[in-house]
């Protein structure tokens, strides 16, 4: 399997994900795709040396051109992206098919206007609207900035979102 384990969050790269992620599922590297990240030179840079694995900080245009490359790789990665409406145009729009059937949520900071679901963990209507599209398309969400700590998955929370 190339991708073993799908994340939203929205500091991207951190520790969380290079130790205790990785102890639960087998990675040896790192696609995070993020225009903003690929294409700004300071944060692309700390993100490259956070890891301690190969890592790739990609446009979705570059995602696009190598994500099946990625797919046919005897390596294992973590797709990793900062915003759910990104990873529900890769895994619905786009139709990429990763294997992988959950997405785990990290880190969302408190905003004007979310709706706080646990620990550090709020979400906007847009991105609620972008979780329901990928649980209508067969994926499990689980919101958790660490497993042992798993607020819940998304049927628990939809309702918070206007969703039934």
């Amino acid at each position: 399997m190339a991708i073993t384990f799908l994340r939203v969050d929205d500091r991207i790269i951190h520790g969380q994900i290079t130790t205790r992620w990785s102890k639960e599922y087998p990675c040896d590297a790192i696609v995070a795709v993020n225009d903003h990240a690929a294409n700004t030179s300071f944060i692309k840079a700390s993100f490259l040396s956070a890891t301690g694995k190969p890592t790739y900080i990609w446009t979705y245009a570059e995602w696009l051109e190598k994500c099946d490359k990625v797919l046919q790789s005897q390596k294992n990665y973590f797709l990793i992206t900062k915003e759910p409406m990104l990873m529900a145009k890769i895994l619905v729009d786009d139709g990429f098919k990763p294997g992988p059937k959950l997405v785990c949520v990290g880190p969302a900071n408190d905003r004007p206007g979310a709706v706080k679901i646990g620990n550090n963990q709020s979400l906007m209507q847009n991105e609620a609207d972008a979780f329901e599209k990928i649980h209508q398309a067969g994926y499990e969400i689980l919101f958790a900035l660490v497993k042992e700590d798993a607020v819940g998955y998304w049927p628990k929370f939809r309702s918070m979102f206007g969703y039934k």
